[in-house]
């Protein structure tokens, strides 16, 4: 699979999980977490347990039967928009095996919202699903709000949570959603719509917000504040970094895009600390960005995370990596017992 260009690898492999599922013979590559898996409840879902795969692999929930198959305790598919669109011209996607990292500027390629909630409702048996949602490439910043308010609507009886995608490098001016005056319109319309939605449905969706790894401390503090005085269900911390200091060495160092893997680890673990400082135990933290391995999960549940999500690390060793984590997570408990 590695001797292949890495989105077409990733697509193969995608679906030679739907082609084991549809037979019956997912058991045959999942994780075993029998005797690991610890329930907990975070954000008022019960989820089985802490490990779920990040966004960005699944675009269009075409393979979330298959990929919950794989053992993981909850699944988020997107990045979501209202309308479809192609992306980023390929190559988009580079795999830095040295570093065990990946760079991609996919730039929200997907089939759109309203392709993505007819096939979630099309699941047997999803488990914990989480939608990410973002804004199309065309959109101009200042009516981002309408596109988030639209996926945010779709989505929200389809959802066990949402995350708002303001953090990708990929996307011209995203990013600059998370600071000031744009960030504060963005995040008091969807607090409005989601309480508008709650009482024209009857249900609860929690709504988290996912930051990127390159922002200063008194930034952090800033995003932390209004997602607190709003009173937001949770934090993702963190999306790709475009910082390349890590990984000077590698012949794609120069590749436009977000940095995922083990380069990102400390970085993205040093936000979540940041962001635990602020918010304390007012609200969940998800912690996400170079887990890739039982003892980086570790030091990011240690910093302050509720749940964890993987991707990079999946990518480079499949579902064993879902087992060493809960593993790991319970030998600590047992310890802490005795």
């Amino acid at each position: 699979m590695f001797c292949l260009p890495a989105e077409a690898s990733h697509n193969i492999a995608l679906r030679a999980m739907k082609i084991c599922d549809g037979i019956g013979a997912s058991g045959l590559l999942a994780a075993n977490t029998a005797g690991k898996a610890q329930p907990k409840r975070v954000m008022g879902i019960d989820f089985p347990h802490v490990v779920g795969l990040a966004a960005g692999l699944d675009k269009n929930a075409d393979y979330v039967d298959a990929l919950a198959a794989m053992g993981f305790g909850f699944i988020e598919v997107g990045t979501l928009t209202p309308r479809p669109q192609p992306g980023n011209p390929k190559p988009r996607m580079f795999r830095l095996k040295t570093e065990q990292a990946i760079i991609n500027r996919l730039g929200f390629n997907n089939k759109g919202i309203e392709q993505a909630c007819e096939n979630i409702g099309k699941l047997r048996n999803r488990g914990v699903l989480g939608i990410n949602i973002g804004k199309n490439f065309d959109t101009p910043v200042q009516q981002a709000n309408q596109d988030y308010i639209h996926c945010l609507r779709r989505a929200y009886q389809l959802a066990d949570y949402i995350t708002v995608n303001i953090s990708s490098p990929n996307t011209p001016g995203l990013r600059n959603l998370q600071f000031g005056d744009e960030f504060n319109s963005l995040l008091d319309e969807l607090k409005e719509e989601q309480a508008r939605l709650q009482a024209q449905h009857n249900i609860y969706t929690p709504i988290a917000v996912k930051l990127a790894p390159d922002m200063t401390q008194e930034q952090i503090v800033s995003c932390c504040e209004s997602l607190l005085s709003r009173e937001f269900d949770g934090v993702i911390a963190t999306n790709t970094t475009i910082d390349r200091s890590l990984v000077n060495s590698s012949p794609f160092a120069d590749e436009a895009g977000g940095l995922s893997g083990a380069p990102l680890s400390e970085k993205s673990c040093e936000v979540l600390r940041c962001i635990k400082a602020e918010v304390g135990e007012r609200m969940p933290i998800i912690g996400v960005g170079g887990i890739m391995s039982a003892d980086h999960a570790q030091q990011r549940l240690a910093a302050g995370a509720d749940l964890l999500q993987i991707y990079t690390g999946f990518i480079y060793q499949g579902p064993p990596l879902i087992e060493q984590i809960l593993a790991g997570i319970a030998k600590n408990q047992l310890g802490k017992l005795d």
